[in-house]
């Protein structure tokens, strides 16, 4: 697996680079974030990559930095989306927005994205919601404590339940549903878990 490399920047057209490194041009295909943050021609070049390899195609992908690799990793294990459409995720979406729109079953800031239709968006959000919570980012996107500690009282209360739920068993996307307009009495946590249990009883 290539999973970085460091050289001269030969040539660069929309997306494709061009890179020597130790006597050796390597093409890489850019998301748009790596492409606009690249060095002159000529000049020195930074760039995280992966390797996807077929029977009739080596391709390598780059990107700005590993937090970026990282999605492009986890997009191409859902069934239906390929390198090709996981780049265009990366270069539509920012990774913040991405996981926000995962987290909250946005399907439909999803389906903007070329190549995602509602079935792929829906089958995106539920194999990785619960993956999210495993992924050890580094830059700004955060851990998931990270992103809870800057939420609002009220948005940190509900993701607060919705972790007490899946640990009592179900599946993030029944949480979501089972947390859907609660009613203004529901203050605190235990409220909302308790709501949440009625409603699932149902």
């Amino acid at each position: 697996m290539i999973g970085h490399i460091r050289g001269v920047l030969l040539d660069k057209t929309t997306h494709d680079i061009l890179v020597e490194a130790a006597g050796v041009g390597y093409e890489i295909s850019l998301t748009m974030p790596a492409w606009f943050a690249l060095a002159e021609i000529s000049q020195e070049v930074s760039i995280w990559t992966h390797l996807v390899v077929r029977e009739d195609v080596q391709q390598l992908y780059g990107f700005q930095d590993k937090d970026e690799r990282l999605m492009f990793r986890e997009l191409i294990r859902v069934s239906g989306i390929g390198p090709k459409v996981a780049q265009a995720i990366l270069s539509g979406m920012e990774i913040s927005a991405l996981i926000s729109a995962i987290r909250n079953d946005e399907v439909a800031a999803l389906v903007k994205m070329p190549g995602i239709g509602k079935k792929t968006a829906e089958r995106l959000i539920i194999e990785l919601q619960d993956r999210l919570n495993q992924l050890d980012f580094e830059g700004a996107v955060g851990s998931q404590s990270d992103l809870i500690g800057s939420m609002p009282a009220a948005t940190r209360q509900l993701e607060e339940a919705e972790q007490a739920l899946v640990a009592l068993g179900y599946k993030t996307a029944d949480t979501k549903r089972m947390l859907k307009s609660l009613p203004a009495e529901c203050e605190t946590v235990e409220d909302m878990v308790r709501f949440a249990l009625r409603r699932g009883n149902r």
